[in-house]
């Protein structure tokens, strides 16, 4: 019920739902003195969405800043969490890997450059409804192993849901493998934050690795601040559904 409710959410959540919500009141009561007011609070809200620089200021704000490859040291294993697949997609002869793809190519760094021996690639299907041919954690592994990661330094955890189930299936895995004591946590820089809480609730203690940045660096002219976006309202539901996701998670006590 809980993953339901939460792709529900999803939808309720989206900030371009509240503009159209707004224009559609607007015109039903045009003839009232209410009419003017929701369009004037639809067109200010459209500034505000379109706006590049406030919805960069808040996702800088947001995102947990990058680590250092100096900073990280070395780990016995670096947990991959999925989301960057399209698993419903056709034919399924590849991969069809969407943004956050970073998450992906940051932990193949990481390997490559000697900081984790070991990838544990954790997560499901986050398809309602929908039988797939692959859970999205067996897609990546495919790529890694194209790559060349060989499959002995790959561990595999396919059925998370969410990022709660994540962290705990996650510590389940790590039960079976007492040789791996230490981790690094890659997932998007958004998405950080949350999955940190989670794991540190399950009682594992990762080091966080971000990647697949929303956010660019600031910069300090009038186009930054001044010209609209129309990619900023996308950037806007991702951010504000993932600051309440991190709210209901606090409340369920999963963080």
């Amino acid at each position: 019920m809980f993953f339901v409710l939460s792709k529900i959410l999803d939808f309720v959540l989206s900030p371009m739902l509240w503009f159209i919500g707004l224009l559609l009141l607007a015109f039903v009561l045009r003839r009232t003195k209410w009419g003017a007011r929701l369009l004037l609070s639809a067109m200010g809200l459209a500034l505000l969405l379109t706006n590049n620089a406030l919805v960069n200021e808040a996702l800088l704000a947001w995102e947990l800043p990058p680590r250092s490859l100096a900073q990280l040291g070395h780990r016995d294993a670096g947990v991959l969490l999925t989301g960057i697949t399209s698993v419903t997609k056709s034919p399924h002869d590849r991969v069809y890997v969407n943004q956050g793809a970073d998450r992906l190519l940051h932990t193949l760094w990481l390997y490559r450059a000697g900081r984790i021996r070991k990838i544990i690639v954790s997560g499901g299907s986050g398809a309602i409804g929908t039988v797939v041919a692959r859970s999205e954690a067996r897609e990546l592994s495919i790529l890694l192993r194209l790559a060349g990661v060989p499959t002995q330094d790959i561990l595999l955890e396919t059925q998370s849901r969410n990022t709660h189930e994540n962290a705990r299936n996650t510590k389940a895995l790590l039960a079976q493998h007492p040789e791996i004591n230490s981790l690094v946590l890659i997932t998007s820089a958004f998405h950080e934050r949350r999955a940190m809480g989670c794991f540190q609730q399950v009682g594992l203690q990762p080091v966080a690795f971000p990647a697949s940045y929303y956010s660019t660096d600031r910069r300090p002219t009038l186009t930054y601040w001044l010209v609209p976006s129309d990619d900023a309202p996308r950037l806007w539901s991702i951010l504000i559904h993932e600051m309440v996701g991190y709210g209901v998670y606090r409340l369920l006590g999963y963080v």
